[in-house]
């Protein structure tokens, strides 16, 4: 084989093992995203380790997003909206992580259990769906003013209509009585 022949081979098979520029620059992009994400799990997991280990938190990281899940009872008082003195607290402890996200959303979702709301807090709240919603707007409130990009979040309510316990016992209406905060791509 000649010097030239040679060449054409080597090139060839260097350019069969080359991705295209936007290629490469996706998936860059996308191990940059997950080394972000690994990142700010674990600064939550360790920031929440006590509550983590009694039930009252718990953290998931799903495909593009991360997931915190807290109990009702550690931000709010029995029947409230608004957040007591624990729950700040709780969150602060959030707020390091969620001041490093970039290019995410940061949606807040408040969730309920089924039981009918009763007197007198049914007089400002007719449904559970209205007191959710207050609950995580009540949060985002919290966030914002602790420095949190208010152009990065976003409160929705789900009220009693996604359970992940029974709501035929205490523990499980406990269960859905619940924060959620998810650090997520944003959504154009």
């Amino acid at each position: 084989m000649n010097r030239n022949s040679l060449f054409l081979l080597l090139t060839s098979l260097l350019l069969a093992g080359c991705v295209p520029q936007s290629q490469y620059n996706q998936e860059a992009q996308q191990v940059q995203q997950l080394d972000y994400m690994n990142g700010t799990y674990k600064q939550l997991d360790q920031s929440l380790q006590t509550e983590v280990n009694s039930d009252q938190v718990e953290i998931k990281q799903l495909q593009n997003k991360l997931q915190v899940t807290m109990v009702n009872a550690i931000l709010f008082p029995e029947g409230g909206w608004e957040l007591h003195d624990q729950g700040r607290s709780e969150l602060n402890k959030l707020i390091p992580a969620l001041q490093g996200v970039a290019g995410k959303q940061i949606v807040v979702a408040g969730y309920t259990d089924s039981l009918p709301i009763e007197r007198p807090l049914s007089e400002r709240f007719p449904s559970n769906w209205n007191l959710s919603a207050a609950r995580a707007i009540s949060v985002v409130r919290y966030l914002e003013t602790e420095g949190i990009d208010p152009n990065s979040m976003a409160a929705v309510a789900f009220g009693p209509y996604r359970p992940i316990a029974s709501n035929d016992t205490p523990e499980g209406r406990a269960k859905n009585r619940r924060i959620t905060i998810d650090i997520q791509d944003e959504v154009p």
